[in-house]
């Protein structure tokens, strides 16, 4: 048998997905195990938006949808781009994806011929150096430092790039940090594209989670040069039904929507029609989202409260529902300090693969007695550790 292709034997498995399969699997087993690991909201999805899928079964709206999406929903998402994110963008400038994930994959492979340098701030987002190389790109990494709260800096990343540089990825509010990024700082990063002529991809994901600072999408300093990327998943616990989205320059939307047409088709029909009641039933979301963000405020204060008491460290994040905890107390590295909260009862997931070394990704997406538990855990093993 002839070998798998070059490309696929050098991809690495999200990190993630495999560290939660696993806590999933332990539990199936009936094993006493608090699971920090997913990036999910443990909230249902909201009533609002199940009863227009249910609208929709009823109405027989199950066919293919059109490879960028059904019009209806675009034309929402121009809307709630402008009204939210204040970028001007025509329906033809938005696309529906199979999840944010999708619009990632199919913008890279859409802007990247091979040898074409994509800058990535450090700590990242698993997927994304994985997608870079997919689609025949150089990750280039600059780090972020836990003293400046994982926040950029411009300057740093304005020596990093090159003759070769195509793309910066901006994810604010950040996976894995839970950093925000400052008005002024997206803004000088959207000038840097302007000036080197580059594209940024602004992912957007978590941005109505944000507990300390306000949201800024740097497309409106650079739109001709911004991808903007978000999805239904975070804001309204949808993680399973799918829907991303995406705007931008109307010729890389299309090409975006051509690589669609060629591989999934197009989202679940039914899927988008649910999207379109959360768009668009603003008062009913509106209240899930405030909902959901003060439990995720709560949770991330008993959480950090609790880790400064037993003598852990974790920069204080602003968004997302993410922590990542410094490890040195605990072992000699981020993989061995998984692995012994593991046999405490704890699922985490090491910051090897987003780059954060020297400590796990917490995630309190989890009810508050699960986070009280993990933290009697942490300390056992804390007080277990060889002085």
């Amino acid at each position: 048998m002839r070998s798998l292709s070059q490309r696929v034997r050098a991809l690495k498995p999200s990190a993630t997905v495999a560290v939660n399969a696993k806590a999933l699997e332990l539990r199936r087993k009936g094993v006493d195990l608090v699971a920090l690991t997913a990036g999910e909201p443990d909230f249902d999805t909201p009533e609002h938006v199940k009863e227009a899928a249910r609208r929709a079964l009823a109405q027989g709206k199950t066919k293919y949808a059109p490879p960028a999406g059904i019009p209806e929903l675009r034309e929402a998402l121009a809307e709630k781009f402008r009204r939210e994110n204040g970028l001007e963008v025509t329906p033809e400038e938005t696309l529906v994806t199979v999840g944010g994930k999708q619009a990632l994959f199919n913008l890279f492979q859409a802007l990247l011929d091979p040898g074409d340098e994509v800058i990535l701030l450090r700590p990242y987002w698993v997927s994304y150096p994985e997608m870079v190389r997919l689609a025949g790109g150089v990750p280039v990494e600059v780090e972020t430092l836990p003293e400046e709260g994982f926040v950029p800096d411009p300057e740093r990343v304005k020596r990093a790039i090159t003759g070769r540089t195509k793309v910066l990825v901006v994810n604010s509010p950040n996976n894995p940090t839970g950093a925000v990024y400052p008005e002024e700082v997206l803004k000088a990063l959207a000038e840097l594209a302007l000036e080197h002529d580059f594209y940024l991809v602004s992912d957007e994901i978590y941005e109505h989670l944000i507990y300390e600072g306000v949201h800024f999408s740097p497309g409106r300093v650079a739109p001709e040069h911004t991808l903007t990327v978000n999805g239904a998943a975070k804001a309204f616990a949808m993680t399973g039904w799918r829907i991303g989205y995406a705007c931008g320059p109307k010729a890389v939307i299309r090409a975006m929507a051509d690589i669609s047409s060629q591989s999934t088709t197009s989202p679940d029909t039914i899927a988008q029609w649910a999207a379109l009641e959360a768009l668009t039933n603003l008062e009913a979301s509106r209240a899930f989202v405030e909902m959901a963000r003060e439990a995720y405020r709560r949770r991330r204060d008993l959480l950090l409260e609790g880790l400064h008491r037993i003598g852990l460290r974790a920069v204080r994040p602003s968004g997302a529902f993410y922590v990542l905890m410094d490890t040195s107390p605990l072992a000699a590295d981020e993989v061995k300090a998984a692995e012994r909260l593991l046999q405490a009862g704890v699922a985490v997931v090491p910051g090897t693969d987003f780059a954060a070394f020297g400590h796990v990704r917490l995630s309190y997406a989890t009810g508050e007695e699960n986070l009280r538990k993990a933290l009697e855990r942490f300390a056992r093993v804390l007080e277990a550790r060889p002085q």
